[in-house]
């Protein structure tokens, strides 16, 4: 039996190193984004303070662990074996989210996933319990630490509020100060400003967070908090004295120190707070094997009070998981892509932004442009004239390159995130480090003017994305973790085992496929695209969308004249991937800027080729997507489908353009539809004809003629939308094509 307990042991070890080597790639973001966005110190410099700051930070992180422990359910209520399959079951359920939200490309958070899994996984375990033993379900309750969990699970919700709040104060007054023209007055009031930076960070990383570290006695501590007064009056004066007088004697740049140190702070904070959510639970399953081993008692006897004991963590344990982390820091790839996200959000200008609008977004827009303009009129005009001068973001010289945001900004979004996580560290209140910093940046850009007219519906539908993905991952969370407790429960070690193998077969699974997509993103970077290679890919690419656009059409049809709902549901979701598909292909347009070569006047031309066709190539797939839509409405709907002559002619138009173009090796002929484009627009006008004749009189209502319409219409848009294609084609072959041309366009084979 004991070895049984060793091998879950191994294996939560195995996955607690791949939860770290996920969470830093994915949670680097947080500590590094204003120091890089800012570009206030070299890529390196930044690095290497932000491991300094990971290694500290995990050896502060010692108290959190205690949540993992007792924070979510009592312990004592449950026995050895019930325990470690509770914790069990979390690591399983951890991975199989993780990589399910990575696959569909959905943010989650560590903090959330973690704390919701406990919370289901016992909530699981406890109704099993109760129901083997004859008790009532309404005692599951008891058995969750219901005051601690409420406090955990409100706190993570209200931290996303405060953090947006207090960042667009804070930046609020911080502008006023010192306007985005900072230089006029950072020399009288940059050591002050970089005094209470500092002071700040010290107060909330150290001696808010001294209790946490697993290498502080007791006396220790003490000290820290019966002197805290003095120590923070003595750090405040002397560092703002110092700055003042380097930056007077050497002009010397207090905001750099203060963004460098900031990131170390957040890289200290994030460590301290997020380290419970990779190594707490197989940290908290070994304590209850030593504390089994130590007894001596059957595991199915031994209750878990054990677990209320409040210890320091093992600094061995705590320090080899920062080493885990800074060398993930440094070596993971994904770490190194992560960044944009939260740059394209708060960034001062964006020519792109990383969400759509929401009407949720549009209807919080409108509502605050109309209290904007009722407090405009309430505040005099002398004042407004002066705010709004602070407010005005500098012109940049001839050459410069706009920084996402400044250095003020940066040193608000550093010091005010780091201080939020350090407090709630101190509390041991479990954060979401990703959320925190998120909408720290969010407000302080709020404040600062970069929500405008242009980008504040998608920002703000951003915010509310991020908020939103708080409760999917919660309830998916809590549910998936109960779901594989119970099995295991019913199941058995050979359960576990079977789960076990199937989530190291996921996590190779997740490491190939971001192996593949790496390998995809440098090819993708290395091409060159010159004229030649664009030829290519539209001769490849147009050949390839006409056969499937047309098989697709082909499809819905007969689908459609079958009354089959469930594979016009299909055939949409297939429309609506070919039409994302096409978009993503078109923009590729957008970065041949970056194929490392300065392209001639040919390449130019055929770059514009390339963007026009694809246009072109969306349109038609746009018209297919719509097609599909009303299709599977109108069956849904149960309206009539269309019979006699008219159906049969709609049938024998798309079989038509399916033989017509046919399918030579995955591709469509382009040429044979350019020669029979005629004949096809005549039988579509003939068609069309007998609709407007008949339609009536064969039964069909003005919503059946309407559909029937479109199902034509989409033909005539495609033979039209092609011959430009054509034409583009043969413009682009020509110099291929020899000396007398070709009246017909070249084949997309």
């Amino acid at each position: 039996m004991e070895y049984y307990y060793i091998a879950m042991l191994v294996f939560l070890a195995g996955l607690a190193c791949f939860d770290l080597f996920v969470g830093v790639s994915n949670d680097a973001v947080n500590f590094l984004n204003s120091a890089m966005g800012s570009r206030i110190a070299s890529f390196r410099t930044t690095m290497w303070v932000a491991t300094f700051g990971v290694l500290f930070g995990a050896t502060f992180s010692s108290g959190m662990m205690e949540i993992a422990r007792s924070g979510i359910f009592h312990p004592q209520m449950f026995n050895f074996t019930e325990v470690m399959i509770i914790f069990f079951a979390v690591m399983i359920a951890d991975i199989v989210l993780l990589d399910t939200f990575n696959s569909l490309g959905l943010p989650t958070s560590t903090t959330v996933s973690i704390v919701f899994e406990l919370l289901g996984s016992a909530i699981a375990a406890a109704a099993i319990k109760l129901y083997m033993e004859g008790g009532s379900m309404e005692m599951v309750f008891d058995y969750i630490n219901t005051s601690k969990s409420l406090t955990i699970i409100s706190g993570i919700l209200i931290s996303v509020v405060v953090a947006f709040v207090s960042g667009a104060v804070i930046q609020y007054i911080m502008r006023l100060i010192f306007s985005f023209h900072f230089e006029r007055v950072y020399p009288y009031v940059g050591g002050v400003f970089g005094g209470l930076s500092i002071t700040a960070i010290a107060y909330f990383l150290v001696m808010k967070g001294a209790k946490g570290a697993s290498f502080m006695r007791p006396e220790w501590i003490d000290w820290i908090q019966v002197n805290t007064g003095i120590l923070v009056v003595v750090l405040f004066v002397g560092f703002s004295i110092l700055f003042q007088i380097l930056i007077m004697v050497s002009k010397f740049n207090v905001f750099k120190i203060v963004i460098l140190a900031g990131t170390f702070s957040l890289a200290f904070a994030f460590a301290g707070n997020d380290l419970v959510n990779f190594v707490g639970v197989p940290l908290a399953a070994y304590d209850s094997f030593k504390i089994w081993i130590a007894s001596g008692a059957n595991p199915d006897d031994l209750m878990m009070q054990g677990l209320l004991v409040s210890t320091k963590t093992d600094t061995f344990f705590l320090v080899a998981s920062g080493i885990v982390m800074v060398f993930t820091l440094w070596f993971s790839k994904k770490a190194h892509r992560v960044l944009q996200t939260a740059l394209n959000l708060s960034a001062q200008q964006s020519d792109h932004e990383q969400f759509g609008s929401s009407i949720p977004g549009r209807v919080i827009v409108r509502a605050s442009m109309g209290l904007g303009n009722i407090v405009n009129q309430l505040i005099p005009g002398l004042v407004k004239k002066k705010l709004d001068s602070r407010f005005k973001p500098r012109r940049l010289k001839r050459g410069e390159i706009p920084l996402p945001f400044d250095y003020v900004r940066a040193s608000v979004n550093l010091v005010l995130s780091a201080a939020l996580i350090s407090s709630a560290t101190s509390l041991q209140l479990p954060l979401s480090t990703t959320y925190v910093t998120f909408m720290v940046a969010m407000g302080s850009s709020f404040a600062d003017g970069a929500w405008d007219r242009e980008t504040a519906v998608y920002r703000i539908s951003g915010v509310l994305t991020v908020i939103s993905g708080w409760f999917v991952t919660a309830l998916t969370a809590s549910t998936l973790a109960a779901l594989v407790c119970g099995i295991i429960f019913l199941g058995g070690g050979f359960v576990a085992f079977v789960l076990a193998i199937l989530s190291f077969v996921l996590i190779i699974r997740s490491n190939m496929r971001f192996k593949q997509q790496e390998a995809n993103y440098k090819a993708e970077q290395a091409v060159r695209y010159d004229v030649q290679k664009i030829r290519e890919i539209l001769n490849q690419r147009v050949g390839e969308n006409l056969l499937s656009t047309v098989t697709l059409y082909n499809n819905i049809v007969e689908t459609f004249l079958n009354d089959d709902e469930s594979g016009l549901r299909k055939l949409k979701l297939q429309a609506n991937e070919n039409f994302d598909q096409l978009t993503h292909e078109r923009s590729i347009y957008y970065k041949m800027e970056n194929s490392g070569y300065v392209p001639n006047k040919e390449d130019l031309d055929a770059r514009y080729s390339y963007f026009r066709t694809f246009t072109n190539l969306r349109d038609v797939g746009r018209y297919l997507q719509a097609l599909a839509r009303v299709s599977k409405d109108h069956i849904a709907n149960r309206h009539r489908t269309f019979q006699g002559e008219l159906s049969q002619d709609l049938a024998d138009l798309s079989q038509l353009l399916l033989e017509i173009v046919g399918n030579h090796n995955g591709k469509a002929d382009v040429n044979a539809l350019h020669a029979n484009a005629q004949t096809l627009l005549s039988r579509i006008e003939t068609i069309q004809e007998k609709l407007l004749r008949n339609g009536p009189d064969k039964g069909f209502s003005a919503r059946g003629c309407e559909l029937f319409l479109s199902f034509i219409l989409f033909a005539r848009e495609l033979i039209n939308h092609y011959e430009i294609i054509a034409m583009l084609q043969q413009k682009l072959n020509e110099p291929t094509s020899g000396k007398e041309g070709s009246n017909k366009p070249q084949s997309a084979q």
